[in-house]
């Protein structure tokens, strides 16, 4: 499943498609006719969230990699058909897989807004916490998926930095003191890099506290797993050590 940090790393990995005009395009997709990318120079490729942006000058192509989407370089295709297979004249070629793939138009592109995702320099937490205080009811489990907020936050990165927090996952946003809605801000990001680092070192798993475990490492007692929120995805969270502000 991709988080942001997974796309950081995409973003790195693709930069040499950059300034290459594309020779080849093809794949299962329907959204788009590959056909009109081949010929075309790819002027800039961006990572929001979940999204890889491919900018050339006829088209801006949209990748969502949902909740499955994978993607490899210069590598075979796995015995079967992309949704979108790109090659550059320099011989790389990128293949997606499980993905949502659209045409988006100038108007759409241009409003990304980067300052909502935890893994760009222009990443602004005051406007982050501006947006919490406006939906005092929402959940914090809700809160840290809304890529409204978050763009690139996960449910790995959500049950992780509510651990870490120790905020409970049925809190809502407009009970947490000030210093901890700052703390939930700062640790979104901060765990995303820590995220990226341990991803690049191939140990992600190793250093899960919480998430997908069984037994709380502060009191050694079982977590509760339970699907929570309006996005009723999996919370792995301890009763004892994460406080429930309502």
């Amino acid at each position: 499943m991709p988080e942001g940090p997974s796309l950081y790393i995409l973003k790195e990995l693709v930069k040499d498609f950059t300034g290459q005009q594309i020779v080849r395009a093809d794949g299962n997709v329907r959204a788009i006719d590959p056909a009109r990318l081949v010929g075309q120079q790819i002027e800039a490729i961006h990572t929001w969230g979940k999204h890889l942006l491919i900018e050339t000058p006829a088209m801006v192509v949209r990748v969502h990699f949902l909740l499955f989407g994978t993607y490899r370089i210069d590598e075979g295709r796995e015995g079967k058909t992309p949704r979108l297979s790109i090659e550059a004249a320099n011989g790389h070629v990128l293949n997606l897989y499980a993905c949502q793939v659209r045409e988006i138009d100038r108007a759409t592109y241009a409003a990304y807004d980067f300052s909502a995702d935890v893994m760009s320099d222009a990443w602004d937490p005051k406007k982050a916490r501006k947006k919490l205080r406006a939906q005092p009811d929402m959940l914090a489990c809700d809160a840290l998926l809304d890529q409204d907020i978050f763009s690139g936050v996960g449910n790995i990165i959500k049950n992780e930095v509510l651990f870490r927090i120790r905020v409970h996952p049925l809190s809502t946003v407009g009970a947490l003191p000030a210093p901890k809605l700052r703390l939930l801000v700062d640790e979104a990001r901060q765990y995303s890099f820590d995220f990226l680092e341990w991803k690049r070192q191939y140990v992600l798993k190793q250093h899960w506290l919480a998430h997908a475990k069984r037994i709380c490492p502060r009191c050694q007692i079982p977590f509760l797993k339970a699907k929570l929120g309006r996005t009723n995805r999996r919370s792995f969270y301890c009763e004892r050590c994460q406080k429930r502000y309502t």
